[in-house]
């Protein structure tokens, strides 16, 4: 087999795009471990168990390098008939916060007694 330039220039590209996807999807679960975490302890309930990427950037980060900055949105309900949606930013793999829009609030039935 005889592989010249062009097939190298390939070769490397398919190998780069799998490395970057598959480090993309570590990030993305990174993500959702961490916004179902919040949710539980914000005690909303997250929809359709999953985050998906809403925006990306480059950013600088505290020491000034350039990072991807990832912007994942997912669904949350409190009452379970009311769809809300939240925000998990991340600063390269780091996440830097999750967000949650005012939402209603529902009373434990052992507080209404």
């Amino acid at each position: 087999m005889n592989l010249d330039l062009t097939d190298l220039l390939l070769l490397a590209a398919l190998v780069l795009g799998a490395a970057l996807f598959w480090r993309s999807q570590r990030i993305r679960e990174t993500a959702l471990r961490v916004t179902r975490r919040y949710c539980e302890r914000e005690d909303v309930m997250l929809l359709d168990e999953t985050v998906g990427l809403k925006r990306l950037r480059l950013r600088r980060d505290n020491q000034g390098k350039l990072r991807l900055w990832r912007v994942y949105e997912f669904e949350f309900t409190v009452t379970g008939g009311e769809r809300y949606r939240g925000e998990t930013l991340l600063l390269g793999e780091r996440v830097e916060r999750v967000t949650l829009p005012p939402h209603r609030f529902v009373d434990e039935p052992d507080r209404l007694r």
